[in-house]
């Protein structure tokens, strides 16, 4: 890890020492894509303060701006007990940023022509066509069947079994989706006999959607979704640390995962010598389980930013690319919620929030940003304004805006020109 030095120095240095990890991405002082070096320092600075508090035990920031690397800093451990230090190749337990990769499998599907986004999931999974809706009267069918573009938005009727409504809940809990002894195929079978909370289009929540997504990309492609991920994002993308697993010759990379109180206090939550990841997933979550490093999603990000192609390698069609910067709920649904939370101005696209209207939610951000982030409190976001892209990795649960909101305005306040 580079010791923090003033200004340039410090950033220089640490790029210089993380070449190999930066792969193909250019890098670029900051002043050269129009930012300041003196206020990065300032996230560095905040960084090492939340680890000296013990909010978090280390965590990686990584920011790109027109396509180039103008920081990348670890801080911290990535294991107290060890006394390892956090390194900027250390491989994360990314969770929901999983979310974005599936939902990209499924468009690269939709511009081959394989998938539609307005297709009656059950076209692709068959057992869909006997969801039903919960409601007072016991279920009924719905109005109208979940569509492929439903799963990406979250407005499908699925959720994680949180939705308040007592039928669909217990159902969904009585079902152990989750059950890691099963496959995608398994998953979707049980889920389609639980009630949905509500008609398709017609609500926005978060839930099992993007797993469900994962499902139509196996029906839709013939292969198992982690060797399409693989096949067809993974290596021509050259994200050489993201899977489902974490294998032996890579294991001292991995970051132990860490309860947090908010307070100052962490107590080990997974180790990563008996972690479930060292192990290849029956259940391959699209919805949540891959690791990843900063690295790695940094170049799926820029891929995104530079409509849908990276170093010559073409994943999406960028028409398709310009569908997932835009909101995708339905007006009459309104902004996104988390229980009685309602992110005021903060819309979904096809695999990530978007910005469409500033707000007392998160007032440091931008208008047109998207992003997501991942039950360990990690986080992306991009600007396409400013074309500026971030990634901040940690491990601690439950997930906290804690980073983000730390070190969002002091990037933003670093950029001095277009």
């Amino acid at each position: 890890m580079i010791k923090h030095l003033p200004g340039w120095t410090t950033l220089l240095l640490g790029l210089v020492a993380s070449s190999a990890l930066a792969g193909e991405l250019p890098t670029a002082k900051p002043e050269e894509v129009g930012m300041s070096s003196e206020k990065l320092a300032k996230v560095s600075a905040t960084m090492d303060e939340l680890v000296k508090d013990k909010k978090l035990a280390g965590g990686i920031v990584m920011i790109a701006r027109r396509g180039k690397v103008v920081h990348l800093q670890s801080h911290g451990l990535m294991d107290i007990a060890a006394n390892k230090p956090m390194r900027d190749d250390t491989m994360v337990r990314i969770y929901s940023m999983t979310k974005a990769i599936t939902t990209v499998a499924a468009l690269k599907l939709h511009d081959e022509g394989k998938l539609g986004l307005d297709d009656p999931v059950s076209k692709h999974l068959p057992e869909m066509k006997e969801s039903t809706v919960a409601g007072k009267d016991g279920p009924t069918a719905p109005s109208q069947e979940m569509t492929v573009r439903d799963l990406m938005r979250h407005t499908s009727g699925l959720t994680y079994g949180t939705s308040g409504i007592a039928a669909a809940d217990k159902a969904f809990r009585e079902a152990n989706i989750f059950n890691p002894k099963s496959t995608l195929a398994d998953m979707t079978k049980r889920l389609s006999q639980v009630p949905l909370a509500f008609e398709p289009s017609k609500d926005w929540h978060y839930g099992v959607s993007t797993d469900v997504l994962g499902r139509v990309v196996e029906a839709a492609s013939g292969q198992p979704l982690d060797d399409y991920f693989q096949q067809h994002i993974f290596k021509p993308l050259d994200m050489k640390d993201t899977a489902f697993f974490v294998p032996e010759d890579k294991l001292a990379r991995f970051a132990t995962n860490y309860a947090s109180d908010g307070k100052g206090k962490l107590t080990l939550l997974d180790d990563p010598a008996v972690s479930v990841y060292r192990q290849n997933p029956k259940l391959l979550s699209g919805g949540g389980g891959l690791v990843s490093t900063a690295r790695d999603y940094m170049r799926f990000l820029v891929m995104i930013g530079r409509g849908g192609e990276l170093d010559g390698n073409r994943i999406l069609a960028a028409k398709t690319v310009e569908l997932m910067k835009i909101n995708q709920v339905p007006e009459s649904v309104g902004w996104i919620k988390f229980g009685g939370e309602i992110r005021e101005g903060v819309g979904f696209s096809l695999g990530f929030s978007v910005r469409s209207k500033m707000s007392a939610w998160d007032p440091k951000g931008r208008l047109g940003e998207y992003g997501w982030g991942g039950a360990a409190s990690t986080h992306y976001w991009t600007s396409p304004k400013d074309d500026l892209t971030v990634v901040t990795l940690e491990q601690t649960m439950p997930y906290s805006f804690l980073t983000e909101f730390a070190v969002k305005g002091l990037i933003y306040d670093a950029i001095v020109a277009e």
